[in-house]
């Protein structure tokens, strides 16, 4: 579990970036998590939007992703997901303890 403190510091990382997954009226599916474990492990953090035509709840869909990939949820704001994972092999964040 993420403290307050490394919450916010991520939040402050995470925001230059653009989402570079999008969750569509398919929802949730085991190829996306797996994709989005895959970018996590380069990167450690990402953001995903949702889109409108995405028929289920944002928090529903942030719950499923951050589950799916094994990730922490680190912010949903407006329709955007921001998700970090510490990378076994690339680790570029220091986090703050």
């Amino acid at each position: 579990m993420l403290t307050g403190k490394q919450k916010r510091f991520l939040r402050s990382e995470a925001h230059h970036l653009t989402p570079i997954f999008q969750v569509g009226k398919g929802g949730v599916n085991e190829n996306l998590t797996k994709q989005i474990a895959e970018a996590l492990e380069v990167r450690e953090l990402i953001k995903v939007s949702i889109l409108d035509t995405c028929g289920e709840d944002k928090n529903t869909v942030a719950g499923a992703l951050a589950n799916g990939a094994d990730a922490e949820l680190v912010q949903l704001i407006g329709r955007t997901v921001v998700l970090y994972k510490e990378s076994k092999e690339n680790k570029k964040l220091e986090i703050p303890t």
